[in-house]
């Protein structure tokens, strides 16, 4: 579903038809979901996903379409995550697990090429928060960087400044990482 057509059915979801907001939430889920799972983690990003759909259908009616609808809820989604990731910093974990990612490493329940993609995962994870926002945003849900500069409110030479030197980042600790397996 192309941006207009999701932007059209906010603002038909903003007048009430119920059929556009199932519309709109099915556009957009997808991108969602894998947004919300790289900037926090897999095991909340349902419920951060609730929480974004919450915020977004209670801001609906103020929509000025400005932007493309799907710019707008990805925003209020990074907002989401930063409040998530915030208010787990102010509490002790309850679980030492705190991903599947993790636990998968811990079971060692994977293949060597799923072993790379762990390893992958928590490497993404460790990125500073600015440098993973614009590499998920551009690399991993597949937006411009105009999009993602949208999204992240800077410009766009600031977002592929950020991916670039996320990737510089990334290959220099998957390559440490694997001279740390092959030592080990």
């Amino acid at each position: 579903m192309d941006d207009d057509e999701i932007t059209r059915y906010a603002f038909r979801a903003a007048r009430g038809d119920e059929a556009a907001a199932e519309r709109f939430v099915s556009g957009t889920q997808r991108q969602l979901h894998r947004l919300l799972t790289y900037l926090s983690s897999p095991a909340v990003a349902e419920d951060l996903m609730q929480e974004t759909y919450l915020r977004a259908f209670g801001s609906l009616p103020g929509y000025e379409g400005r932007s493309p609808a799907r710019m707008w809820l990805l925003a209020i989604a990074k907002r989401v995550a930063a409040d998530h990731l915030r208010s787990v910093k102010r509490r002790p974990l309850n679980s030492l697990a705190e991903d599947w990612v993790a636990e998968a490493e811990r079971q060692g329940a994977h293949t060597p090429d799923h072993g790379r993609l762990v390893v992958l995962r928590r490497l993404v994870n460790e990125l500073e928060p600015e440098r993973r926002e614009a590499f998920v945003l551009t690399q991993v849900i597949g937006l411009s960087y105009a999009d993602a500069a949208e999204v992240c409110d800077c410009a766009v030479g600031t977002i592929r400044s950020r991916v670039f030197r996320a990737r510089e980042d990334l290959t220099a600790a998957m390559r440490s990482n694997e001279r740390h397996a092959s030592n080990g």
